[in-house]
């Protein structure tokens, strides 16, 4: 009955429904069973009446922009998944240095409008095939850059069901987290700070770095990008190699042997696969170097 009432609601705002809707469609592993339903919300504004509706009834939800660093059950999601980066996607330039951009933009996107208006600073996400919002939520980042060096604010809807604009300060980014992760709260935009550069210098950067992503990473595979965060004054990628596990498989689930730092699926990989594999993998590194790895990637249960 509570999804009915949602789906006309979501009718009503012109958001696009869906029931059944296999999330390995949506997730760049290409992992994951369906969700009871998917709505696309048509603009921010319908996103933020659809999420207060989601909460006054506690229907179980899921924000998803481009799936980039989720791994989903093969049984599915029983609840809501949220599918912001088809609607949610727009970037402008709101001064001379500062860019505002909605959650479900990829990160991609924002960076050539930056090198549009010849800014600097965001060079580092080029190729980080995620949306701002998963940026932000994550911190994301890359090739000694993160968010947290550019996002000057972002508007949320909080917990309380108001609209919020929270200052650099009161983020708490830290390695690949942010106060979002902590307290569920919903990004739905942000600004980021850059600086004046010259384009010749910024495009260079960004071919530069598409580059080195292009020949070190298994890109010809799906993935989830890195697997693990990486320790402290060392590299998960050489731990795993150190250790013997390069090209270690389970199922269809492997670690790549081009970059041990990343899991992919080789070809109709499951979501045990890989969760597998992935403890297999944490397992031997602790056995053999004493490091314990953080596995990077969010992993959504069915319920």
């Amino acid at each position: 009955m509570q999804y009915d009432e949602l789906s006309v609601l979501a009718e009503k705002l012109g958001c696009t429904v869906m029931y059944d809707e296999p999330l390995c469609r949506h997730t760049t592993f290409h992992i994951g069973g369906p969700c009871s339903m998917m709505i696309i919300p048509s603009s921010c504004g319908s996103l933020v009446e659809l999420i207060r509706f989601i909460r006054s009834n506690e229907i179980r939800y899921l924000i998803m922009g481009k799936g980039s660093n989720m791994l989903c059950a093969d049984e599915g999601f029983e609840g809501v998944v949220l599918l912001i980066d088809q609607t949610m996607g727009e970037v402008e330039l709101v001064s001379d240095d500062t860019i505002r951009a909605e959650a479900g933009a990829s990160l991609i996107t924002v960076c050539r409008k930056a090198l549009e208006a010849a800014l600097t600073g965001i060079e580092f996400a080029y190729g980080i095939p995620g949306t701002v919002g998963g940026g932000v939520y994550m911190n994301a980042g890359a090739y000694n850059g993160e968010m947290k060096d550019i996002v000057t604010s972002v508007t949320a809807l909080g917990n309380d069901g108001e609209i919020h604009t929270y200052s650099s300060d009161e983020l708490d980014f830290d390695y690949r987290t942010s106060r979002f992760e902590k307290t569920g709260e919903i990004i739905l935009s942000c600004e980021l700070k850059l600086e004046k550069g010259q384009k010749t210098d910024i495009e260079a950067k960004m071919n530069d770095l598409i580059g080195r992503r292009k020949s070190k990473q298994p890109l010809e595979y799906p993935s989830a990008g890195s697997t693990f965060k990486r320790p402290v004054d060392n590299f998960a990628g050489k731990l795993i190699q150190d250790s013997g596990m390069r090209g270690f498989t389970v199922g269809g689930a492997q670690v790549s042997e081009k970059h041990c730092g990343f899991v992919i699926n080789k070809g109709e990989a499951t979501c045990n696969d890989v969760i597998t594999l992935v403890n297999k993998v944490k397992e031997t590194v602790f056995e053999k170097t004493g490091v314990e790895l953080e596995c990077e990637i969010r992993i959504i249960p069915y319920k």
